[in-house]
């Protein structure tokens, strides 16, 4: 990356995901490097349930931490229908990291829209240059708890090298962030993650 060169990435779900923890693992990783980074959040009215957004920008000068329509060079999409509604933010060639797992929206479950996330998915996978979808299931299973997929969906950013970090960047912000106990855990699931990547 050279020193005024900015790469943007915005991470999309639902609260309770571990959504805005991703991008600050993101941010930490950046930072052990040595670069700059800045992060913004919009959280929807609910905890758990409402869509949360969160931008993450790294470089050496950065104007705004928000990302403007057309130019994230990475969308990681928690949620399939949560990815298509932020699919704006990504640029033409970027980069999509997606999890499988659908989390039905209140107006969905309360008979108001159809929502189908096999379908987003489907969509999704036509745009930018790369489209990975994760299945998180499997990760969650070898892991041993439900909260490594955001570490996870790290691991496939690293994997990518869209946003000029690596695994051991991320590695690095792991053992920044993580207490002791957790970081064995999480960095299976941020191995595996990256595995998703090398698989395709």
């Amino acid at each position: 990356m050279s020193e005024k060169e900015v790469r943007s990435c915005l991470l999309c779900g639902v609260g309770g995901q571990g959504t805005v923890l991703a991008s600050r693992i993101i941010a930490a990783a950046a930072m052990a490097k040595g670069l700059h980074a800045k992060t913004a959040e919009t959280i929807g009215m609910a905890q758990r349930g409402g869509s949360v957004v969160s931008h993450v920008r790294i470089g050496e000068e950065i104007a705004s931490p928000m990302i403007p329509f057309g130019t994230a060079d990475v969308l990681i999409g928690f949620e399939p229908g949560e990815a298509a509604a932020n699919i704006k933010y990504l640029k033409e060639d970027g980069v999509l990291i997606l999890s499988s797992r659908q989390v039905k929206p209140v107006t969905a479950s309360l008979g108001q829209s159809g929502y189908d996330g096999d379908e987003c998915l489907e969509w999704l996978s036509s745009k930018g240059s790369l489209c990975v979808v994760i299945d998180p299931d499997e990760i969650i299973e070898a892991c041993g708890s439900p909260k490594v997929l955001n570490v996870a969906m790290a691991g496939a950013l690293a994997a990518t090298g869209a946003m000029g970090l690596d695994l051991e960047d991320m590695e690095e912000a792991l053992r920044i962030r993580m207490k002791p106990k957790l970081l064995e855990m999480n960095m299976k699931a941020l191995h595996m993650g990256a595995g998703c990547v090398k698989e395709r």
